[in-house]
Order: structure tokens, then sequence, then C-alpha cells
């Protein structure tokens, strides 16, 4: 069966390459609609299992320095243009399989959509998932943040190896009692507070500064992190890891993906890597698609950014 969905998918994809299309999500569309187990049956074979990156905001920048980064150590599949929903993952999935189905990798990290993460964890329990942060720009979607924000427990519920947590925003923290796996943190140093607000914080008058800005249920938030973001510049970003601290100078700009970076090191780490690989390979990953992106167009300077 998976030889034939193969197929499928392929020549869907090779016939909108030569209309001069890009392939997009329209294969793993309709191999999705002919064979709805083909997606978990493929990654199941992975021998390091699927990594998978949600939440609000951040996701296709953090899943490209995560599968960059890994990709030191590991053969890393990974859905590289931003097409978060399940047919995206299997268009990722067909473009890279041999054509009888075969995937030549050892894992694959994927970003999906918060709703579509839930989906997905259905049908295939990923070994880690990593959720970034919970805010209220997708209320037209999901209706209320904790809606959202429930949607993610169950991707982190189904999580058989490790579930990597953003210690500084209380709906993510919350996320670590529904965990049956350990949980590893990010997070900012209370100095960084005021720039990194959660939900919360973006709609109150001030920041406290302190990592007890918000509740969240007890037990659920520490008050100390795996890997801590201790001081920030555009040019630089330092990273406290264990007792030692590295700078990293990071080529997607922002002070969000400074945050998101220190997701990508908590992840890394849980796969093995040790800090000095992993910080130094964060350095080289460019911007992610649109986002960041510097182009030259006709002789002029073009940067592209995603505004929401």
């Amino acid at each position: 069966m998976d030889v034939l969905s193969t197929w499928l998918g392929k020549g869907v994809q090779s016939s909108l390459r030569l209309a001069g299309r890009t392939g997009g999500t329209l294969p793993g569309k309709v191999v999705e609609s002919v064979d709805s187990g083909y997606l978990a049956r493929r990654l199941a074979t992975l021998p390091h299992g699927v990594t998978v990156v949600s939440g609000t905001n951040g996701k296709t920048t953090t899943t490209k320095m995560l599968a960059h980064v890994l990709g030191t150590r590991y053969r890393v599949l990974t859905n590289p243009t931003g097409s978060n929903f399940t047919r995206g993952a299997v268009s990722a999935v067909v473009d890279v399989a041999r054509w009888n189905g075969r995937l030549d990798y050892d894992l694959a990290v994927l970003e999906l959509d918060e709703a579509y993460a839930a989906k997905f964890v259905d049908q295939m329990p990923p070994h880690r998932v990593v959720v970034l942060n919970v805010l209220r720009d997708q209320m037209d979607r999901f209706g209320e943040i904790d809606h959202t924000a429930r949607l993610l427990g169950r991707a982190v519920q189904a999580a058989t190896g490790e579930v990597v947590l953003n210690r500084d925003d209380p709906r993510v923290a919350a996320l670590a009692d529904l965990a049956a796996v350990p949980v590893r943190w990010f997070g900012v140093d209370a100095s960084l507070r005021s720039v990194f607000r959660t939900d919360d914080e973006l709609h109150a008058d001030e920041v406290s500064g302190t990592h007890e800005a918000t509740e969240a249920p007890a037990g659920a938030r520490p008050r100390s992190a795996d890997v801590e973001l201790v001081d920030y510049s555009p040019e630089r970003s330092t990273y406290r890891i264990g007792a030692d601290t590295y700078p990293v100078a990071l080529k997607a700009e922002g002070a969000h993906n400074a945050q998101n970076a220190a997701a990508v090191i908590a992840a890394a780490l849980g796969e093995g890597l040790d800090a000095e690989t992993v910080t130094t390979a964060l350095a080289d990953v460019p911007p992610a698609f649109g986002r960041g992106e510097t182009l030259r167009v006709e002789g002029r300077t073009v940067v592209l950014q995603l505004a929401k």
C-alpha cells in the first residue's frame, strides 16, 4: 500500500512541477484522502522517532533551527516550507521518500499547527513535543486561548520520550501536569521578562519581572530552567546551560528568535548533542522562509518579514 501511495503522491508532485508549481500541499492532500494511515506508517520506520514543534508563534523558525542543529549528527526529515497541517507533513514525506516509500532518515522534526498537532498525535505518538507559547492572535481559528492550550495538551500527553516546555508561559508550563514523560524546560532570565511578555502580560499595565508574574497550577512551573536566555542584544544572545554560559550570534534576527533558540538547545540536548556543538550550529542557521530573509533584487536589498 505504501508503494502505491508514494507513487501517487510523487505523480501529483511531478505534474505540478512540470506545470511550474512548487508541489505544495496537494500531494499530501491527495495521499491523505486515499490512505489516511500513510504518514504514521512511514514515520514509524524512523529509528529516533518524531519531534513535533508547536505553539502560536515561532514554529517555522524553531523547526528550521532544530532540524539544522540535529543535522550535525542525524539524518533529519523536516517540513521546511512552513506548511504545518498534516497534509504538509505528508507532502514532505512523499518528496523525500524513495519510490518504494523508504525513508533514509534517522528522525523527523515537524512543525505542526496547534489543531493539527492534536490530530497528528492520534495517528502517530511523537517521541518529543516542543511547545513554544500560547498567544491570542489565532482567536479567529481556535476561539479562546485556553482551548488552544488544551489542543497542545493532547500533543503533550501523547509524547513517548520527552516534552520541552516554556517555563515562562503559564499556559504552557501547566501542560507539564499532563506529561507522562520527563519535561525539559527553557526560559529567559528575570531581567529580560519585560521583553518576553506572556499573553496575560501583554494585556496588563506592567510586568513584575519575576517568574511568578502570572499564575500556574502548583508544581507546574519551576523556578529554574534547563536552558535559559540570560542576555540579549541584536548582535548576540547568551544562554546558560548548566553551570556554563554560551554566547551565540544568531542569523535569525529578533528577540523572540533568541527565545526560540533556547527551546532548540533544550530539545537538542535531549537528543544527545552537547552544548558546544548545539550553540556552534545555531550560529549557522539562516532565517526561515519569509521571516527575516534578505534578498538581492535588481541591485536592491529586500528584507521579507512575516507580520500578524
